[in-house]
């Protein structure tokens, strides 16, 4: 579609330089990590939470789309402009508007960088749990628009846990407030929780009130070798039914052990048919404690080899593991669909035997790797996009994977979101009393159905 040119006029007036049409200039901002493109209208960059009400505004008068954005660090589409119109770049609303150390709480606007806020809050002994692979230049509302996890999460929560208030606009250029300031509240709706994860179909964020954690004093890491997934299944459960939480829980499939060791270079035994990476954190003198109790739990039948990392510099070489491992992935082929379903926690071995024997039956490497303490598992098939027969075998296999995480009590994001990648196996893993409530809801929130259309909801 083409912008009215009394639109383009009176964004022109409103955001001066932050208002951009030449085609080069929205090339930037026609895709992100999913690797789909499709270029907008025009890319708003506004500086206030008014003027992102008068966009959404003018924007709704001419029934144009709009689609906020932060760093373009997700996987699944959901910040690409698939109907065109306006792409509204959070990057110059990056304030850290108040840091409030004694009510653990930051107060910031959605364009300020996951990294730049930890960096910030480190020197008061805080830190904001979310810490997906992109935390570095990923924003604060593009891990909130797609409730962002990490590795922490299986301790301390994803982003829907570590936000206390909300700050947006809506698809009728209304401004609401949700949530409160404190860690309690029961006033009404729970809306704040509802807007994360939301992909920005909702409302547009222009500032968020964060809940904080105080950072742990010592961290110890182990490293549990097992002969087989469905060993290292086993450790996971056992882990987590008794009392220790692990701060980080992280597993990898004998192919990712493989790849890990013979091109990641990392240090791992020929027989290793499973691994799991475990680590603890809290106060430096009750920390071993913790830890004899974890590596309790990681112990039984199956268990090849249990490393304890005693000092920081053997923590880091335990963690080189897990590092490795993406850049190996390229070695297998150079396309990859990196999907992150999940299941309960039980269900790990049959996830990962049917998926392994969809690899064998499409005839394509699948890698499996993630967050074993939540059930959230990242599947990578690898495949090469330019060969037609793969790339139809990829779709065909992944919408298997799909079927099967559903089958065994799962959905299909843990993380990543749903966007476009997802958006079509909604039915598959919502009812349709369920999805028929979704749609109300963003009617409700969206009058005009201009926010970010095409993503999360079927059509």
């Amino acid at each position: 579609m083409s912008l009215p040119a009394s639109l383009y006029d009176e964004m022109a007036a409103l955001l001066g330089s932050g208002w951009l049409v030449d085609p080069a200039e929205r090339l930037t901002y026609a895709y992100d990590n999913s690797r789909r493109q499709s270029l907008p209208d025009a890319v708003a960059l506004p500086t206030t939470r008014e003027q992102v009400g008068a966009l959404v505004r003018a924007c709704r008068a001419h029934r144009v789309p709009v689609v906020a954005r932060g760093r373009g660090t997700n996987t699944t589409g959901a910040a690409v402009p698939v109907a065109a119109g306006v792409v509204v770049s959070f990057e110059r609303m990056d304030r850290i508007i108040e840091l409030r150390p004694g009510d653990r709480c930051a107060v910031v606007e959605p364009g300020v960088l996951n990294g730049d806020l930890q960096a910030a809050l480190a020197p008061h002994g805080l830190f904001w749990p979310p810490d997906p692979t992109s935390a570095a230049y990923s924003t604060v509302g593009g891990n909130l628009a797609c409730n962002a996890g990490g590795p922490r999460a299986v301790k301390y929560g994803a982003s829907r846990d570590n936000v206390l208030a909300l700050t947006a606009v809506t698809g009728a250029g209304e401004l609401i407030e949700c949530g409160t300031s404190s860690t309690k509240g029961s006033t009404g709706y729970d809306l704040q929780r509802l807007l994360v994860g939301s992909e920005g179909t909702l409302a547009l964020i222009v500032e968020a009130t964060l809940r904080l954690t105080p950072a742990p004093t010592a961290r110890r890491a182990i490293r549990a070798i097992y002969r087989d997934v469905s060993s290292a299944a086993l450790a996971v459960a056992r882990l987590m039914a008794q009392p220790v939480t692990p701060s980080m829980l992280e597993f990898m499939d004998a192919h990712a052990v493989r790849l890990a060791r013979d091109v990641g270079g990392a240090e791992l035994p020929p027989d290793a048919g499973a691994l799991l990476m475990i680590e603890a954190d809290g106060d430096a003198e009750t920390l071993p404690h913790d830890i004899e109790a974890l590596m309790r739990a990681a112990g039984g039948d199956g268990l090849v080899s249990l490393d304890d990392a005693a000092d920081e510099a053997s923590r880091a070489q335990l963690w080189a593991a897990r590092k490795a491992l993406s850049p190996a992935l390229r070695t297998l082929a150079p396309g990859k669909i990196n999907e992150d379903v999940v299941v309960p926690v039980s269900r790990i071995p049959q996830l990962v035997d049917g998926v392994q024997a969809l690899a064998a039956g499409f005839d394509l490497p699948i890698v499996c790797f993630g967050h074993a303490g939540n059930g959230n598992l990242h599947v990578n098939l690898m495949y090469d996009p330019g060969d037609a027969s793969q790339d139809a075998r990829a779709k065909a296999a992944m919408a298997r994977v799909f079927e099967l995480a559903i089958s065994l009590g799962g959905t299909l994001s843990g993380e990543h979101g749903i966007g476009v990648a997802k958006r079509d196996f909604m039915p598959t893993a919502i009812t349709p009393p369920t999805l028929a409530l979704m749609r109300q809801i963003k009617a409700t929130f969206d009058p005009d159905g201009i926010l970010n259309p095409g993503k999360l909801l079927p059509p």
